[in-house]
């Protein structure tokens, strides 16, 4: 077998593989040796038939198995003999399989990029110190009120005001055609809350129970519902019922009508206190590693594999789709399509991809690796988030093939933990990350 490898790009490769005609001889005769011993042709005894005839009758269909057996056989040792390991692979292109002839086929591989990272320890940051006031535990406190609060129908009538609940009947017009999807009844909206779009809102306050208005917007072309985008659609719209949202008195009694192990209300906002701190240093951690990877990625420019970009964005669209089905909804029912989804989210799948090949290389250059210990410790950590035993989720992943995906994960918080610490890091007042950025954006 001859092999050779030809570049296209830097992740794109053409493979070519020779295969001689002593080896498809070989393999052609085993084939029809074979079929011989099980064929059934009339006039002639099983095993019998002689091998023009077998040509004959079953040629083509012998020539297609032998040429799938051949490439299956010797694609593997291919890729061995000129030393690569495709992402995939696409067949490009094959002889007809003949006797006393060497058959010859392509495939097209992607690869790996090889680059190297440099610089990347001692890195320069700065970190928000995690700041929460009084202010936020307030307003974290009111969230509670307010999903704890009750929609109540308003006692005396009066014209529809900015926060006020409005259930309504619509349905949607392009000139005098009803767009399709575009009907709702009994629909409930937050007016002012910009949930729909501004213009149908603003034009709801100052209206009352009963009313029929037609209201018209003209939507952009960005707008996110794709039967709406770029159209000027006039509704027509009945009022059914105006409702306030009554908060509960904030007070002991509320508190521990809760359930949540609240002893009063002080303690409560202990709790909640402990909770945004949290978050808060979640957030704060979150984002210094995000502007870390973001630094070291810029001063890198390598081609992208594609098939690593579409394999992040079948994860991100399928993603979409379940959290949808979870809600009840679905991509069609929000007027989307899996090709504006892939659209939409293809800058972002390219910079996951950069950045899970540059962690992977700063990895494999400085030995950092999962051990059982490791993985034992993500198994625990899974566990605890989703509440679930952790014989239970080592058995998920066992069962779904997952433990090398999750290995992968591991080692992208192993490396960039690594690289936070050898990092050199300047604390700053909260807010003020985001108004340089705010300032850069100006000035370029």
């Amino acid at each position: 077998m001859k092999t050779s490898l030809e570049e296209i790009n830097p992740v794109k490769k053409k493979l070519f593989v020779e295969i001689e005609s002593q080896e498809v001889d070989k393999k052609l005769n085993e084939a029809y040796k074979k079929l011989g011993k099980k064929a059934k042709i009339p006039g002639f005894r099983p095993g019998k038939v002689p091998r023009k005839i077998l040509q004959t009758h079953f040629g083509t269909q012998v020539a297609e198995d032998v040429t799938r057996n051949l490439i299956n056989e010797t694609f593997p040792k291919a890729i061995r003999e000129v030393e690569t390991s495709p992402l995939n692979t696409h067949l490009l292109e094959k002889d007809t399989l003949k006797q006393k002839q060497n058959f010859k086929y392509s495939a097209i591989i992607e690869v790996r990029p090889k680059f190297e990272v440099k610089n990347y320890l001692g890195i320069d940051l700065e970190k928000e110190k995690c700041t929460i006031t009084e202010e936020d535990v307030q307003n974290n406190i009111e969230k509670i009120r307010k999903a704890n609060g009750k929609l109540v129908s308003l006692n005396k009538e009066r014209p529809i005001r900015k926060d006020d609940y409005i259930i309504l009947d619509y349905e949607g017009f392009e000139g005098d055609q009803p767009l399709d999807g575009i009907k709702a009844t009994n629909f409930l909206l937050k007016v002012g809350s910009n949930d729909f779009h501004p213009k149908f809102e603003e034009s709801l306050i100052g209206l009352n129970k009963e009313d029929k208005p037609e209201i018209k917007v003209d939507f952009e072309e960005s707008y996110f519902h794709s039967k709406l985008a770029g159209k000027n659609v006039n509704f027509k719209v009945r009022i059914i019922d105006i409702k306030e949202m009554i908060l509960p008195e904030l007070n002991d009694d509320f508190v521990q009508g809760l359930g949540a192990d609240f002893k009063d209300l002080e303690d409560m906002k202990n709790k909640v206190l402990e909770t945004i701190t949290t978050e808060e240093e979640k957030r704060v951690d979150r984002e210094l590693r995000q502007r870390l990877l973001q630094k070291i990625s810029e001063s890198l420019d390598f081609i992208l594999p594609n098939a690593l970009v579409e394999s992040e964005l079948d994860y991100a669209v399928e993603n979409v789709k379940q959290n949808m089905i979870r809600r009840g909804s679905s991509i069609e029912k929000m007027g989307l399509s899996e090709t504006k989804l892939r659209t939409d989210f293809k800058p972002a799948s390219e910079k996951r991809v950069k950045e899970m090949l540059i962690l992977g290389e700063i990895a494999k250059h400085d030995n950092i690796s999962i051990t059982e210990d490791d993985l034992a410790k993500g198994y625990k950590d899974l566990a605890l988030s989703s509440g679930q035993s952790l014989e239970t989720v080592r058995k998920y992943y066992e069962a779904g093939n997952l433990v090398d995906s999750l290995r992968e994960t591991l080692l992208e918080e192993k490396t960039l933990n690594y690289l936070v610490e050898h990092a050199s890091i300047t604390e700053v007042e909260k807010g003020e990350l985001s108004q340089n950025i705010s300032e850069e954006k100006e000035i370029n």
